[in-house]
């Protein structure tokens, strides 16, 4: 009696598990990668061909949701994680599997650094942990390696990781609201003790953070996206809020009276290289906004909204190489059957000039939409049916579930490290 009632919970639980499709373009637009649930796609883009993935250690490459997909800043590591407990760094040029990395938890975030020696990634009991990559530049497959803990927020879900520009500092964002910036030690192995700033004003849990910088100005400046409906702008030095920007009126989402406003989910951010912009995608706006940043004045601004026409496409994802913008859509329950995603493409996406381009304009054209996609055309019912399911399940995916009293007993009994060995 009690396992079913514990097998109905975790029925339900799974029907919320939902995974949206992720988007990662190499830094010069080499290569792009696309997953839906388990299944990584790659696409090179000099060679206009699919990319055969190889992984001598795990012929299924992941076994459940990946849910953090990252290139390295020299483009030449790619990083895959998620539900399955796997970290694998790729070579982002031979696309073999140079390491993989077993997790205690399941992993909801993943950094890079600037130099491509340490990976850092994020379960979901709150704490970071790290990786030494040395002699992978050279290509070499590493040995087993195990992540040593960086530090933690104390059972507090982390969304994002990311590494300042100057590499000094590594951020993390969490469901309980902020935003805490790392002093990176020169020895991450021992662990990161100093805390630099808090970053603390959203009001419900941050999704998303990058950075923004002009070539004119010396500091860089944080942004970050939230539940709360809003953009905010930092100073990580000093943590203090600089600017706020709404953005659930642009999006269409009117208050539904004067008591209770509709909330949006601001779910990516996506800033242009040396430039004062950024794209920003919100859970249910078919289109991005594409934000401005006065950093002399430390203030936010919308300066385009680009709507998507013709069909039912909500970004789930958003990655920028030069001035193109790769949008994502699609989710996936975590079943057998295969994923469908949707990609599309806004070329010069900073300029007044800048376009939706049509599928056949995409770079790659059918072949990366029949790689990337699972098939070249997707329906518009499946493509409502994705963006209901994110949106359905973007709360559920960032809270902890509760559990019965005899639940917790169970799962106590069944925890692997309470497990006697023979």
């Amino acid at each position: 009696m009690e396992e079913s009632h514990i097998e109905e919970g975790e029925r339900q639980n799974k029907l919320l598990d939902v995974a949206p499709a992720l988007i990662s373009v190499h830094p010069s637009q080499k290569s792009v990668a696309v997953t839906v649930g388990s299944d990584l796609r790659v696409f090179n883009l000099i060679d206009n061909s699919p990319v055969t993935l190889v992984d001598e250690a795990n012929e299924s490459f992941h076994k459940d949701s990946i849910r953090a997909i990252r290139y390295s800043e020299s483009g030449k590591l790619f990083v895959s994680t998620g539900d399955d407990k796997l970290v694998k760094i790729w070579s982002a040029e031979s696309w073999r599997c140079l390491n993989t990395i077993c997790s205690e938890k399941r992993v909801t975030a993943v950094a890079v650094s600037h130099d491509d020696s340490y990976v850092c990634y994020a379960d979901k009991f709150g704490v970071v942990w790290v990786v030494e990559l040395d002699g992978i530049n050279e290509g070499q497959i590493l040995p087993s390696k195990k992540g040593v803990p960086l530090f933690s927020h104390y059972c507090s879900i982390i969304t994002s990781l990311e590494f300042s520009p100057d590499g000094r500092y590594i951020l993390s964002a969490d469901r309980d609201f902020k935003i805490r910036v790392t002093v990176f030690p020169e020895e991450p192995l021992q662990g990161a003790h100093e805390i630099q700033s808090f970053c603390l004003g959203h009001t419900e849990f941050v999704t998303c953070i990058a950075f923004v910088s002009n070539p004119e100005l010396a500091q860089s400046y944080l942004m970050s996206g939230s539940g709360d409906s809003t953009v905010r702008l930092w100073d990580i030095t000093s943590g203090s809020l600089l600017d706020t920007c709404e953005v659930s009126t642009v999006a269409g989402h009117l208050e539904t009276n004067e008591s209770e406003p509709t909330q949006v989910t601001v779910t990516d951010i996506c800033a242009i290289p040396d430039s004062s912009l950024a794209a920003v995608a919100i859970q249910s706006f078919q289109g991005i906004l594409l934000l401005s940043c006065d950093l002399s004045a430390h203030t936010l601004s919308i300066t385009k909204v680009i709507k998507i026409p013709g069909e039912s496409f909500i970004p789930t994802s958003i990655s920028l190489s030069t001035s193109t913008l790769w949008m994502v859509s699609g989710a996936s329950n975590g079943s057998s059957q295969p994923g469908y995603s949707r990609v599309r493409v806004i070329s010069c996406i900073e300029s007044e000039k800048s376009s939706i381009l049509e599928d056949e304009q995409i770079p790659g054209g059918t072949k990366l939409l029949e790689k990337l996609q699972g098939k070249v055309s997707v329906e518009e019912s499946v493509m409502i049916a994705a963006a209901e399911a994110v949106r359905a399940a973007m709360s559920s995916l960032l809270m902890k579930k509760q559990y019965s009293e005899e639940k917790r007993e169970f799962r106590k009994r069944s925890r692997n490290d309470k497990k006697t060995t023979n």
